[in-house]
């Protein structure tokens, strides 16, 4: 194991083989129904979660990790040796920075807090898993705790993302919608793109699925040809969608996607079935 160990929480959904094996450790953020959340890293597939919230009037509930979580990820960690770097979903959508800070802060009553670094990582998703590549590479290559973080704060810099929603409807009635409160004014039937910061940012509303689709290839080539070549697509119940993207994108990039996962239900419950995501950073950030 490298020097810093690299952590995070669920909601990055890389496929898990690939967190396997750079060794990422994971935090588990929680979602269910009727008071009976279950930990998103154990759902064995997404499928019936998604059947169900497209015909449930009642909206799941999600819930971040506590507090003792947290430490129940990185003290073994700490005991071990290891430093640790902890990448967190984007918190003006999510508490789930702030407990780890909180976290964080016990681990100071014990002298132990200068060896955990907590970065709000300001994405999620297809953001947050390419912030974690930039930092088990670095982590990989022999980097100190300061590096990793480094690394992945100039990956943040340079990463854009993109997605599609098939409506804004799941936004709404989860009140995740953020900067595109706006378009709540309007008709729903539009297919909105967004991007995500600190917080959901619109981007731009088309009309149609097909419009929708092109404006993603033609970010893909705008990525290209600002030098981030290092991209990744993801989706949610869209698979025919996301390997439309990626047949397009190999001919923009020339390359293979870093990855393509489907995203999970943490954060599916806000967004809905049919999401196209695409984003990239330089692949000299990965190396």
């Amino acid at each position: 194991m490298a020097p810093v160990a690299v952590a995070t929480d669920s909601t990055h959904y890389l496929p898990r083989a690939l967190a396997d094996e750079l060794g990422i450790h994971q935090v588990s953020l929680y979602v269910g129904w009727q008071g009976q959340p279950e930990p998103e890293l154990e759902m064995d597939g997404f499928d019936a979660f998604y059947k169900r919230l497209g015909r449930d009037p009642e909206l799941p509930i999600t819930s971040q990790p506590s507090i003792g979580d947290f430490l129940n990820a990185w003290e073994p960690l700490l005991d071990s040796g290891h430093d640790v770097v902890s990448v967190h979903l984007a918190g003006g959508i999510s508490g789930t920075c702030e407990a780890a800070r909180q976290a964080h802060g016990l681990l100071g009553e014990r002298g132990l807090s200068e060896r955990v670094e907590v970065i709000d990582g300001e994405t999620a998703c297809g953001g947050t898993g390419l912030l974690l590549l930039a930092a088990a590479a670095a982590a990989r290559a022999g980097a100190d705790k300061d590096a990793v973080a480094e690394r992945v704060r100039e990956a943040r810099r340079a990463l854009r993302i993109w997605f599609c929603l098939d409506t804004l409807e799941y936004l709404r009635r989860g009140g995740r919608v953020g900067k595109a409160q706006a378009w709540l004014g309007g008709t729903l039937k539009i297919k909105p793109i967004l991007s995500l910061e600190y917080e959901i940012v619109p981007v731009e509303r088309v009309r149609t699925a097909g419009r929708a689709f092109e404006r993603m290839v033609a970010y893909a080539q705008d990525l290209h040809d600002a030098g981030s070549d290092g991209w990744v697509v993801q989706h949610i119940q869209a698979g025919d969608q996301a390997q439309r993207l990626i047949d397009r994108c190999r001919e923009i990039f020339d390359s293979e996607p870093l990855f393509c996962s489907e995203v999970g239900p943490v954060i599916g419950t806000y967004t809905g079935p049919g999401l196209i995501g695409v984003g990239a950073l330089p692949r000299t950030l990965l190396s």
